[in-house]
């Protein structure tokens, strides 16, 4: 059995955003043929001094990630597209909860995504459809 499928991409990001996500792509896949260990050490290196993201800013970075990619825009692009929507939240000065994991019900399904608050975002799936394997949250700042 097949299931239709249409790629979506956003439309309305502003020019200067789509330049900088061009950008922050180039990095995300790169960064994907790391091994997972890698990448959440380079991870766990760029998220100092970030704030924790908004649901708003990590939907918009990762509209602007699907708006300027087919493959983020993809199903097969999820890597690259969380990689990217962290890294152009960084940029913005904040930081997302990044993750990997697998789907909780077969077919077995690799799966990576951003995510606010134990809230994933944009993946149109409910909030613990996935089992986490690898997270990179964002740093907490010790109250006084």
């Amino acid at each position: 059995m097949t299931t239709p499928s249409a790629l979506t991409r956003p439309t309305g990001v502003p020019l200067a955003r789509r330049l900088v996500a061009r950008l922050v792509f180039i990095a995300a896949v790169l960064l994907s043929f790391l091994p997972p260990r890698r990448i959440r050490a380079v991870l766990e290196a760029v998220r100092h001094g970030a704030a924790p993201a908004s649901a708003a800013q990590a939907k918009s970075a990762r509209d602007a990630m699907c708006a300027v990619s087919l493959l983020c825009a993809g199903p097969r692009g999820c890597l690259p597209r969380s990689l990217g929507t962290a890294l152009l939240c960084r940029l913005g000065g904040t930081w997302p909860t990044w993750c990997t994991g697998v789907g909780k019900v077969p077919p077995f399904m690799a799966h990576a995504w951003v995510e606010i608050d134990g809230r994933l975002v944009g993946e149109g799936v409910p909030d613990d459809y996935f089992n986490r394997l690898l997270t990179v949250p964002p740093v907490r700042r010790a109250t006084r």
